[in-house]
């Protein structure tokens, strides 16, 4: 039998201890489950629904097969499970600062707010706050220095999803478990299959829950329509074509632009005119930058900036990607400022810059992106 070490924030723990795991009906929070309960611990299942009907009456998302898994697992290991429907709250909160952000002409990262709102918001609010500990799949760890308790990277730099849980709080932070702190994807597939879980070969699930088979372009025309509008190339102001709506677009973005002669990229939007620029190569100069803005930064254990002194040397990144890069952040007297030791593509604004450590190990926080500049 392989036997995976548990993160030591987790096996310090009372096996007494109460916990809830948030399954999916994937392999990740199955696994996760698997290693509580090989280590004595005996959680309580939840599933929550968010797929929903919209106003139309039309579910964009069938959660049957996930719910089936989880009773599978529940079963499997003589557990309490419950489902929890939060399709109303996951709506006004997170799907409708989608629709807003990008109708301001913002990209936004619906998966961070979920995490940050629903999953350890409104669920802790609801369920979580009678238990002592909240457990779930993602690919992260925490760690505890002094008495504080620290958001820090998996070892796997492909699968962790710290940059997801960036906007959470030290209350939240200080509830959460991630069992799969230690492990890689393949140590994760490889767990399953030894101990027979049901969902051991299932693929993993992509892009935005809530959306389940729409397509996330058909989602924006639902809500926003089309307004058509030209492509300018940004260094000559020639027409190069039409787009059905900015909204559609996202700093940074190559494909489905159907532009001929290319590779093209969009590197700038004029939202109050409807125009999309756009510059032609493979590594076109115009769309990287070295300055990222944010107006205000979430710290989630401890202001960086506590100690007066300004800036700091760090690690970030401007989107999911295994990649960090080193900068220098500056808290400023109207916002804050990270520096990029080297130009980096796509910065978007909306999306969010996420400073670690310099050794990439501790997540500080996050703070959306206002502009980019060279």
């Amino acid at each position: 039998m392989i036997n995976y070490p548990l993160p030591a924030t987790i096996d310090a723990l009372p096996r007494t201890a109460s916990i809830a795991l948030l399954a999916s009906g994937g392999v990740d929070s199955s696994v996760a489950l698997h290693m509580l309960v090989e280590a004595g611990f005996t959680p309580d299942l939840y599933y929550i629904r968010i797929g929903m009907e919209d106003a139309e009456g039309e579910i964009t998302c069938t959660a049957e097969e996930d719910l089936e898994m989880v009773r599978l697992l529940a079963k499997k290991y003589n557990l309490r499970y419950e489902e929890v429907d939060l399709h109303t709250e996951y709506w006004e909160r997170v799907v409708t600062y989608t629709i807003d952000s990008v109708k301001k002409g913002l990209t936004p990262n619906p998966d961070v707010m979920c995490n940050k709102l629903i999953k350890f918001g409104v669920f802790f609010d609801k369920v979580g706050y009678r238990y002592d500990y909240i457990a779930t799949g993602h690919y992260a760890s925490t760690r505890q220095i002094g008495d504080k308790i620290f958001l820090a990277t998996a070892p796997d730099p492909v699968k962790d999803q710290t940059d997801f849980l960036a906007q959470i709080n030290f209350k939240q932070v200080s509830k959460l478990l991630f069992p799969l702190g230690m492990l890689d994807k393949h140590q994760v597939r490889e767990l399953a299959s030894k101990v027979n879980l049901p969902n051991a070969t299932r693929k993993d699930s992509q892009g935005i829950c809530f959306l389940g088979k729409i397509d996330y372009n058909q989602f924006i025309e639902r809500y926003l329509g089309v307004m058509p509008g030209d492509i300018i190339e940004l260094e000559t102001g020639k027409i190069m074509g039409k787009h059905k709506g900015y909204w559609f677009h996202t700093i940074g973005q190559r494909k489905g632009l159907g532009l001929s002669g290319g590779p093209w990229f969009v590197v700038k939007k004029d939202c109050s005119r409807n125009l999309l620029y756009v510059s032609r190569g493979y590594d076109p100069l115009t769309q990287y930058g070295t300055k990222i803005i944010c107006n205000s930064f979430d710290f989630i254990t401890e202001d960086l900036f506590i100690d007066g002194v300004t800036p700091k040397e760090i690690t970030f990144k401007v989107r999911h990607t295994p990649e960090f890069t080193k900068g220098l952040f500056h808290k400023l007297s109207n916002g804050y400022l990270i520096e990029s030791e080297k130009p980096i593509q796509g910065i978007a604004p909306g999306q969010f810059a996420v400073a670690y450590d310099p050794t990439k190990s501790l997540c500080w926080g996050s703070g959306a992106i206002v502009e980019g500049q060279p």
